[in-house]
């Protein structure tokens, strides 16, 4: 458009910004970049397994979760491979598929969550070496008990790979999170420090699993993919739990002004358990009015392109200030909308 956005809700990053701590720690590494990060990561793979009460050999560090995912597609997948995920989930893992030869089978989902029974039966079905899973899912911020994600990752076969996404899982109820098993070899459970912890742009995630699953990593990751700074930054963002606690508190609420605008204007929200809110517009042809209405207002927001999901826009959770901003656009779009109509 060659102008900056007034308000930047369509990535879902975390406009709250990092801990203190972080840019100290960054400040203090910034004098050693000539160096090349730990290959191994050894002082945050020992701080997130100590956080999560699971072994250091269980842990694989890599540059966000989008990076781990084409490890998990280059690992498994050859040309025709079927590969379940949900029509309308996470398009990133889709593109890593496609770029191996993989073939994708999707399932539609349950009204606006992912739907479990269906993903079993497509990879039982099609004999899936991967089944990829969002929980809580984007782009619908919905989610599903950890007990039935649980029970799910045991209903599969032997043979299948569960890659379960949880990039939102500091920002989800504890209940929809099980405790973690690393002793079943075919569940990957996939984190991120781009979310909860606002570290986008430094690039870090990572995976938990079985040991001998996260020693397959090693055959094909670059060892030398974690920056110096983004791994002082990472471990500087989880010492600091109450930071955390407060940006939390700060992405609920905001969680509730965004459902409140979209009340104000006789919408319904979706109820989310991440850092954005859907709004149901009533209609693909409403929702991308609306979105392209607020984008020619200067501010970014994005929507589902899949038919039964088209019907919403995604806002992120923001400082208020962009929320005011937004509220504003979002009221002048809506009117446009229904004034052409």
């Amino acid at each position: 458009m060659g102008r900056p956005f007034r308000a930047r809700l369509g990535a879902n990053e975390n406009g709250f910004g990092p801990s203190p701590r972080v840019i100290a720690a960054m400040s203090q590494a910034a004098g050693d970049v000539w160096k090349y990060g730990d290959p191994e990561s050894f002082a945050l793979r020992s701080a997130l397994a100590a956080r999560h009460g699971v072994g250091i050999g269980n842990i694989v560090v890599g540059e966000g979760i989008d990076s781990l995912l084409g490890l998990v597609a280059r690992l498994y997948i050859e040309p025709g491979t079927p590969v379940v995920t949900s029509l309308g989930g996470y398009p990133t893992f889709n593109y890593h598929v496609a770029g191996f030869g993989g073939r994708l089978v999707t399932v539609p989902y349950d009204g606006d969550r992912e739907n479990l029974e269906g993903l079993r039966e497509a990879a039982i079905r099609e004999r899936a070496p991967l089944v990829y899973l969002a929980n809580p899912d984007n782009p619908m911020g919905t989610w599903w008990d950890g007990a039935e994600i649980a029970a799910f990752a045991a209903s599969l076969p032997e043979t299948t790979m569960l890659v379960l996404d949880e990039a939102y899982g500091e920002t989800a109820p504890a209940s929809a999170l099980p405790p973690f098993d690393t002793g079943r070899p075919n569940l990957l459970r996939m984190r991120t420090f781009s979310k909860a912890y606002a570290l986008a742009g430094m690039r870090c995630g990572y995976a938990i699993g079985e040991a001998e699953t996260i020693r397959a990593f090693d055959k094909i990751r670059n060892h030398f993919g974690m920056p110096l700074i983004t791994q002082a930054a990472s471990l500087a963002a989880l010492e600091d739990e109450a930071h955390l606690a407060a940006t939390l508190d700060r992405i609920a609420a905001c969680r509730r002004r965004i459902a409140g605008i979209a009340a104000a204007h006789h919408l319904k929200a979706v109820p989310s358990a991440t850092n954005f809110v859907a709004i149901d517009c009533g209609g693909r042809e409403i929702a991308e009015a609306v979105m392209q209405g607020l984008l020619a207002r200067d501010v970014f927001v994005r929507k589902p392109a899949t038919p039964g999901l088209d019907r919403c826009i995604r806002v992120s959770v923001g400082p208020e200030d962009e929320i005011a901003c937004f509220e504003e656009a979002f009221g002048e779009a809506l009117a446009a909308v229904h004034n052409r109509r």
